[in-house]
């Protein structure tokens, strides 16, 4: 889902000298202490390892999702009435963030380019959240997110996707839970949306989206690590809101990595504790 194709997990290439020159790449400063996850070299191997795995991870799910989307595609883009509208400002603008929620998520989005906007924005945060992992959890977003007509479709293909292997492939409990001592992080900052087409009952939109996956915790061998993809969501307006009906990714745009110094495990655990995250409106 929204992390469904997290790309860039794990170590990329860094230069020598940490900067621009050179090599042209660009080096993360790591923390050097003892015993700690995010400690650098030390851990290079394991890190790879996990790499392949989180890298297994995600094709399952962008398949996942490809399934459930069969057919949709043909149907939608046959729309004559869609027309493509210009590209929006990058700018906070237009109508204010709604006040009403269905399990937790925002709805009741304006029946408009800028209302399937804000409800792209949202929903991509629910579907890229570590609640995707829990199948009681999963079934309330799903059924809050998705088309009526596409929620049991959905439902049975990502059952088959979140299967107790696959958390284990991730790093958790079988039942989805973070083994003691760690704290699981699965969180999706949308940062821009535009609208690409549109007709009076139906939009499709993009959301460019940064993304942290992995576990925090001492020894983790999946530490977490960031992303940037941005998914496409086609959505309807039915039932009095805006509806996913389907749901893509692909990797970037990326910006450069900067030199920051990686935080501890414990920091980026209680980070992920003590900030929430936002109501999203264009």
């Amino acid at each position: 889902m929204s992390h469904g194709d997290e790309p860039g997990y794990g170590d990329g290439p860094r230069g020598e000298d940490g900067g621009y020159g050179g090599s042209g790449q660009t080096r993360t400063r790591l923390p050097d202490r003892p015993g700690d996850v995010y400690g650098g070299a030390r851990r290079r191997g394991s890190s790879s390892r996990s790499l392949i795995t989180v890298v297994g991870v995600v094709v399952l799910l962008i398949a996942a999702i490809a399934f459930a989307n069969r057919g949709d595609n043909a149907a939608s883009s046959g729309d004559g009435n869609g027309s493509k509208a210009k590209t929006s400002p990058t700018a906070a603008s237009g109508a204010n963030p709604v006040t009403t929620k269905a399990a937790g998520i925002p709805t009741g989005f304006a029946h408009s380019p800028q209302g399937a906007q804000s409800a792209a924005a949202n929903y991509a945060v629910a579907l890229g959240s570590a609640d995707m992992f829990n199948k009681a959890r999963r079934d309330q977003i799903l059924a809050t997110v998705i088309t009526p007509s596409k929620v049991t479709a959905f439902e049975a293909t990502l059952d088959e996707a979140y299967t107790a292997q696959f958390n284990k492939n991730v790093g958790l409990n079988e039942d989805g839970t973070a083994p003691q001592g760690y704290t699981f992080v699965s969180r999706t900052s949308p940062i821009g949306t535009k609208t690409t087409a549109s007709s009076n009952n139906t939009a499709t939109v993009e959301v460019w989206c940064g993304g942290l996956l992995g576990l925090a915790g001492e020894n983790s061998t999946n530490p977490v690590t960031s992303s940037w993809f941005t998914i496409t969501m086609k959505l309807e307006w039915t039932g009095g809101d805006w509806k996913i009906v389907s749901h893509s990714q692909k990797d970037g745009p990326a910006p450069v990595p900067g030199d920051d110094v990686a935080s501890s495990a414990d920091d980026i655990a209680k980070a992920v504790e003590e900030y929430g995250g936002f109501t999203y409106a264009r």
